[in-house]
């Protein structure tokens, strides 16, 4: 395909193709191709071939328009418009547009100056003009014009609608169309041209207008308006009713209520064409027309200032030349509703409760409604948090109860009265005192290390002058909001600025403000910013001082670091000073962290356990503080330096072993012992891997609980102090004894003989790797959260005997000298009503008393 630029250019017009400048790649052959645009099917020409000539070369040449547009375009409203130009020359000319007005494109406007196609799209008024195309080289220009001329087909922009008319009425149909050149307007009636043969029937102006409507105008009408680009339809129809009055679908309203001294409209209605005469009776006689009764034009009845004479049978009479009708309606005047309280202004307190009156008086006959408003919103009791309740108990009253009064519940409250007659409303102005409303703009004017100057704007009094303020102060440290204390010590309501004295050097703190009046304190101001008071030296030392321990040749100095927010400035640090008992001298050394809790001395000159006297000071930027009182602390100590003797271990059970050893002697030397530490193991582990067991004191044995049965443990003993273990004692060794039966006791039965229980079980065999079963637990108890009692006996069954109408709980256990096996199920006896029962621990009798259980077999018990 032959691609398009500034030399050559496909008219879409023409269909022809155009070379402004060949060149040697231009020899060919060329096949013109037609494309159908909604087929896209395609059909080509016979090739044309293109040959250089050989007799000369072609000089250079002024552009020579050879594809231009017409002089005169019509164009059609909202289509898209394109016009050609394309030049021959040497050089390749090039193309330019324009409009000649000097109007500037718009940016629809699609110029392609290397096709030689100007486009634009949606033509529209603005678009139309003389339009030049100008082909200039460096040999000269040459112009072409041609102007784009608007036009639109007819559009219609008002029509006429269908209508029903009464006979006799007029009727006026509009109809407007918009189009270039202006378009004409006729009218059709059935499709047939309208002629206005009658002076009645007129148009002007594409206005078609009928007066005195008969039925022969009856039809379908058309309004066509048209130019010379074409014509556009309208159609409306027109029916003309005639009928006779009717009052079937407009009754009079009956009965029509109005209270005495108002004003009434009954309204007439009937259904009629042509529209006729309207005649009103008052019972059976004419209606006497006055200054306050009389019938308007259209038919309806007004009566003003109605009084009791004016109740009683109305009746609406419309006549027409088809017929006569007329409807009849009851007019009822009432007692006017009354409101008997009068207006107020309430004064209360916050927390208070009060009742708004509305009590009316009113026509006993009618219905009241009573509606509330609080500043014209309608109040929804029930809503509003509960405060607002209905209390009028009386038909005649609508009081409400505000409960509980806040300082939003001020404001004006309107009480509604309506009937079917009338409507009728007061209001009240309510006024609530209360505390008084949060101060604003709080500043810090100043402040120093322990001082602050503060001001601040007063919030509303609500209604009860201030009396004081008080000033509250919070910092990162404190619980929440504090009272503080102020110069002057009372602020009082007419005062906005105090001082706050006694604050902590080198500290944050937001301020805020309360205000108080007679009524009570109310909401605080909202936080000042955050504001640090100024550094000084330091006054608190650090608390609980004391030490010892550590290693060999070792002073061990601790104390409980002094709070930021008594630290008073930056750089905060301790100073540590010491120094051996009956010394004159201090030694002194600064730790310069403020969250230092801990001071270590190491020389080897110190002695084991010696006495020191130490003192803890501290110090910041702005200076150092004082120094805490002076205690005595001893250096490290060493360990014990003896292993206990006497070393005994001994099986008590399958998971408890007995060690006992021999004390070293307790007392307060260098070489101290504070207790004992126990080391075991078993035989199949290293002794890194041991458990460790401390005691406190001067014991001498222990019992180490948790091991495993039928296993060989080896046991170390050593003392200890603070500076650590002494050498371990001689290792011993001991097996534990095999563990306890893991069978618990089955098919235990009981039963009832004589008011006693007998309890049976199967004897438990202990397996091969247990210990032998040397007797049997009875555990009993009242009730499921009760501490059992327990009982042994080396039998398996038992007597027993206990207070009647109870429930017990029992539970068997064995054991050997392992220890306790495993529990058989629990047991349920149930209180026994007869003297004979039986039962098993799968079984769970219905009997409801037990009287005595008795223990008769050679054992002991325990409780």
């Amino acid at each position: 395909f032959v691609k398009q630029d500034t030399r050559r250019f496909i008219s879409q017009e023409t269909g022809n193709l155009y070379i402004a400048k060949v060149e040697p790649s231009d020899v060919g052959n060329y096949t013109c191709v037609v494309t159908n645009t909604v087929t896209k099917t395609r059909v080509q020409g016979p090739p044309t071939p293109l040959v250089l000539r050989s007799d000369g070369i072609m000089g250079e040449y002024e552009p020579k328009i050879e594809v231009q547009f017409p002089e005169i375009v019509h164009v059609a409203k909202g289509l898209t418009v394109k016009l050609e130009c394309f030049a021959l020359g040497n050089p390749v000319p090039s193309i330019n547009w324009n409009r000649v007005d000097g109007i500037p494109f718009s940016r629809k406007v699609d110029v392609r100056k290397a096709s030689g196609v100007l486009e634009i799209p949606y033509f529209q008024q603005e678009d139309a003009g003389t339009y030049e195309c100008v082909a200039e080289n460096s040999r000269g220009r040459n112009t072409v014009k041609g102007k784009l001329s608007f036009y639109a087909p007819p559009h219609l922009i008002e029509k006429p609608e269908d209508v029903q008319k009464p006979i006799d009425d007029s009727l006026v149909w509009e109809c407007k169309a918009t189009g270039k050149p202006k378009p004409s307007y006729r009218w059709m009636k059935n499709g047939e041209n309208l002629e206005s043969l009658e002076e009645r029937i007129q148009v002007a102006n594409g206005a078609l207008s009928i007066s005195r409507l008969t039925l022969s105008d009856i039809g379908m009408y058309q309004c066509v308006a048209g130019n010379k680009h074409g014509e556009i339809y309208s159609n409306a129809e027109l029916r003309v009713i005639a009928v006779a009055p009717d009052f079937s679908q407009n009754q009079l309203r009956s009965p029509t209520m109005v209270k005495e001294g108002g004003d009434v409209l009954i309204e007439c209605r009937p259904k009629m064409s042509p529209w006729g005469v309207i005649s009103w009776r008052k019972g059976s006689e004419a209606l006497r027309e006055s200054h306050r009764v009389f019938v308007l034009d259209n038919g309806n009845l007004r009566i003003q200032n109605s009084t009791r004479p004016d109740a009683g049978l109305y009746t609406c009479v419309a006549r027409n030349q088809f017929g006569v009708a007329s409807s009849s309606g009851t007019l009822m005047v009432k007692e006017p509703t009354i409101i008997t309280t009068a207006p107020s202004t309430l004064d209360v307190t916050v927390g208070e409760s009060i009742v708004l009156p509305c009590q009316v008086t009113h026509d006993p006959s009618l219905k009241l409604m009573f509606t509330w408003f609080f500043n014209e919103q309608l109040i929804h009791f029930g809503n509003h948090g509960g405060y607002f309740e209905k209390v009028g108990g009386q038909h005649s009253a609508g009081d409400i109860m505000i409960r509980n009064i806040q300082l939003r519940h001020a404001g004006k409250y309107t009480c509604a009265v309506q009937t079917k007659v009338d409507s009728i409303s007061i209001a009240a102005d309510l006024v609530v005192r209360g505390p008084p409303g949060p101060p604003t703009s709080i500043h810090v004017e100043e402040i120093s290390d322990t001082t602050a100057s503060l001001s601040w704007r007063p919030g509303p009094d609500n209604h009860s002058p201030i009396t004081t303020y008080t000033i509250q102060a919070r910092t990162p440290f404190s619980l929440g909001w504090q009272a503080v204390t102020t110069v002057p010590e009372v602020v009082e309501g007419r005062s906005l600025t105090a001082t706050v004295i006694d604050l902590s050097p080198w500290v944050e703190y937001e301020f805020r403000v309360l205000a108080s009046n007679a009524i009570g304190t109310g909401e605080p101001s909202k936080p000042s910013k955050q504001a640090r008071t100024k550094e000084t030296s330091p006054k608190v030392t650090p608390a609980n001082v004391s030490g010892g321990g550590g290693s060999r040749s070792e002073l061990v100095i601790t104390w409980e670091p002094v709070p930021e927010e008594l630290q008073n400035g930056g750089g905060f640090g301790y100073v540590v000073a010491f120094r051996p008992s009956g010394a004159t001298g201090w030694m002194q050394a600064a730790v310069p962290l403020s969250e230092a809790s801990k001071y270590v001395f190491k020389n080897e000159s110190i002695q084991p356990f010696s006495p020191f006297q130490v003192k803890v000071g501290v110090y910041n930027n702005e200076g150092e503080g004082p120094f805490g009182p002076v205690i005595t602390i001893y250096s490290a100590e060493e360990e014990p330096g003896r292993a206990p003797t006497r070393i005994r271990a001994k099986s008590l059970s399958a998971s408890e072993i007995e060690v006992s050893w021999k004390a070293l002697p307790w007392n307060t030397s260098k070489r101290r012992v504070l207790g004992y530490e126990l080391r075991y193991w078993e035989k199949r582990e290293k002794e890194e891997a041991a458990s460790v067991q401390r005691t406190v004191g001067n014991q001498t044995s222990a019992i180490i609980r948790g091991v495993r049965g039928s296993n060989t443990y080896y046991v170390t003993v050593r003392a200890y102090n603070t500076a650590g273990a002494g050498p371990p004692s001689v290792t011993v060794n001991v097996t534990t004894k095999k563990p306890p039966p893991s069978q618990p006791p089955v098919k235990v039965m009981w039963n009832t003989l004589n008011s006693k229980i007998i309890l049976n079980w199967e004897k438990v065999k202990a397996l091969e790797n247990e210990s032998e079963v040397t007797g049997y637990k009875v555990l009993y108890k009242r009730n499921r959260h009760s501490r059992p009692s327990v009982m042994e006996t080396n039998t398996t069954s038992v007597e027993l005997s206990l207070p009647m109408n109870e429930e017990y709980f029992i539970q068997i256990k064995p054991f050997g000298e392992g220890g306790e096996g495993s529990s058989s199920r629990q047991i349920t006896i149930p209180r026994i009503p007869g003297p004979n029962a039986i039962g098993s621990a799968t079984k769970v009798s219905t009997l409801s008393a037990l009287s005595t259980i008795a223990l008769s077999f050679t054992a002991r018990t325990s409780l």
